[in-house]
């Protein structure tokens, strides 16, 4: 058990490591140049003090010290220590040089390592979003809108600062230590040796931190996605939450989960403060030491006073690495644990053709075929479906609250997948699984429970199926769904802005949108699932003859708790707890004594006057 967790974990650091791999693809080379400027920048960093060492000590002071390579031929060919005393100013303009290289050198090292930020951060959102577009229903209505986007947006932000922050400082970082410690040990080992001492310490305290703060972290993005995920859904839902007058309510949850999540932050922040007083107790010190171990030296002459100037400034030099390498190893935790929540959305199977892929007619005989399905983790919905719809026809459906009927809709479409062993849905005789996802889609027009409007205009929220749908064959549908003569009422018509999911309309007006919206495209099935329950009887008269007029050829699923709604229908289905009850026309169910009848009776009034 303990070697096959390892084995897992081994193989999600492996997939996260490729992932930020793939992600770099198109700012690699951004990071690249950037990296290659904070290098430069570093040589400057270093250079500055060897020359001011050569002014103090050999031209100057007229030592005969022994200096870098990088400065030995540049004194010779300018005349020798002796001339460069007698101007002095050619040492100065050499340091004005070299401090013009560092800051163009830094200059270039923003302006790249910001494109690669950014252009990174657009690779990542892009692909994820792709991604989580691409993955299956089944998937969404188990997860959090609000979790989903504090991932898209916050994890991502976070990756982007450890990427163009601590990554790419690495090789700067490298270059500073490694320089500053060379230039320390060629002019005096032994205060190199003093100078170093509290590094090993810094580092491994950097290493622990790490390993014991990780799982803070994680604890803190999660509740970090609870606390979006509280917000967005009474943001969505303000209408329901003014409703009921649940304002207290919801602001007191709220604030009793930011004030968990707040104190999440506030207990790390303890050990994160420890550890950084500590880091710069130590820097302070390492300072501290170079200054009385490098006067004594200079006093006992084993260090020249040039030397000792470019050891404080090496020193304070490398203070900044030893503590960003600390920084860096530390900020890894905070990092891990976003690149593992995107991870966790990007190892995430997408939505994948279970079959052949074909692409039949789909103006056919629709057929279920002994379906039997259940949801993950609760109780069989649907048991032993069986029944053939007509190309052509209407067929009606009526039933319970969960007794199937949206069930069986979203199988037809394929946002849940049934399983093998578990039936068959046919249309012309050919299997569900085999059909092609997206050309079953496109043949399928559906008008959902619940209509979902985007924040955008009337006429986008109709037009959506297309990129740039005419305005004539909006209206055409907007006419059909007996939405027009109510747009063209609204001050702006087809340009009023609809706002988020619709609230700016009434019930029946947005499923009207969303039956328009299913009319655009004269697909040959159409499925209204009990869509048309917010609009008046007279209205769902009207509809159902303009669906009868615009689409006598195709086969319409029409879901309803309305007789009048179904008894135009030239067959229908009852439903009783996931079971086939009954299977007729109108005329045939209303005189069976079953659910129908009783139904029929109970909205009819025939029921009050029996019993009178």
């Amino acid at each position: 058990m303990e070697e096959e967790k390892k084995k897992k974990t081994k193989e999600e650091k492996a997939f996260q490591r490729q992932l930020l791999w793939r992600f770099l693809k198109g700012s690699k080379l951004f990071f690249i140049v950037s990296m290659i400027s904070a290098a430069v920048a570093a040589l400057a960093d270093m250079v500055s003090p060897q020359i001011i060492r050569a002014a103090v000590d050999n031209v100057l002071g007229g030592k005969e010290g022994k200096l870098p390579f990088f400065l030995d031929a540049p004194i010779k060919w300018a005349g020798g220590t002796a001339y460069l005393a007698e101007h002095i100013w050619i040492m100065a303009a050499a340091i004005l040089i070299v401090a013009a290289v560092k800051v163009i050198a830094q200059y270039c090292f923003r302006v790249y390592n910001t494109k690669g930020a950014e252009t990174l951060t657009k690779t990542m959102r892009d692909r994820l979003f792709g991604h989580i577009e691409r993955l299956p229903y089944a998937w969404h209505a188990k997860h959090r809108t609000g979790d989903i986007i504090q991932r898209c947006t916050s994890d991502i932000d976070t990756m982007k600062r450890f990427v163009s922050e601590q990554m790419t400082s690495i090789f700067r970082i490298l270059v500073l230590l490694a320089l500053s410690l060379g230039f320390m040990l060629s002019m005096n080992w032994k205060l190199t040796l003093v100078a170093m001492a509290p590094v090993p310490y810094i580092i491994l305290r950097s290493f622990q931190f790490h390993r014991k703060i990780g799982a803070a972290f994680l604890d803190c993005d999660e509740n970090e996605g609870k606390l979006s995920a509280m917000a967005q859904e009474n943001l969505t839902g303000v209408r329901v939450v003014r409703a009921f007058g649940r304002e207290r309510y919801e602001k007191d949850r709220f604030e009793q989960q930011n004030e968990y999540y707040t104190g999440l932050w506030m207990k790390l922040a303890r050990p994160m403060s420890r550890f950084w007083s500590v880091s710069d107790v130590l820097s302070g010190l390492q300072i501290m030491l170079i200054v009385v171990f490098g006067s004594w030296f200079c006093i006992r002459g084993e260090m020249l006073p040039g030397e000792y100037i470019a050891f404080l400034s090496y020193g304070a030099i490398m203070t900044w690495p030893v503590r960003m390498l600390g920084r860096m190893i530390s900020e890894m935790s905070k990092a891990g644990v976003s690149i593992d929540r995107v991870a966790y959305i990007m190892r995430a199977e997408e939505e994948k053709e279970s079959g052949r892929a074909l692409t039949p007619p789909l103006d056919r005989d629709i057929a279920f075929e002994h379906v039997s399905f259940a949801y993950e983790g609760s109780q069989e919905i649907l048991h032993d479906i069986s029944f053939t719809m007509k190309a052509g026809t209407t067929l009606g459906i009526l039933g319970g609250t969960g007794s199937g009927k949206s069930t069986m809709m979203l199988l037809l479409d394929k946002l849940y997948q049934l399983p093998e062993d578990s039936g068959r849905i046919t249309i012309g005789g050919v299997d569900l699984r085999d059909i092609e996802t997206r050309h079953l889609r496109q043949n399928i027009g559906m008008v959902l429970q619940e209509p979902y409007l985007f924040s955008r205009t009337i006429a986008e929220n109709i037009g959506i199926t297309e990129e740039h749908m005419p305005l004539e064959r909006i209206r055409e549908a907007a006419s059909a769904a007996c939405l027009d003569e109510t747009v063209e009422s609204f001050q702006k018509g087809y340009d009023t802005f609809v706002g988020e999911r619709g609230v700016t309309l009434s019930g029946g007006q947005k499923q009207r949108a969303a039956i328009a919206r299913a009319l655009t495209g004269k697909t040959p099935i159409m499925i209204f699932d009990d869509s048309l329950s917010a609009v008046d009887t007279e209205t769902d008269a009207k509809i159902r003859s303009a669906l009868e007029a615009r689409f006598g050829s195709a086969s319409i699923i029409l879901i309803s708790h309305r007789i009048t709604t179904l008894s135009k229908a030239d067959q229908i289905l009852v439903l009783d707890h996931g079971r086939i009850a009954e299977l007729g026309t109108h005329e045939e169910l209303k005189h069976a004594g079953g659910i129908y009848q009783k139904i029929c009776e109970i909205q009819s009034g025939s029921a009050e006057e029996v019993s009178a």
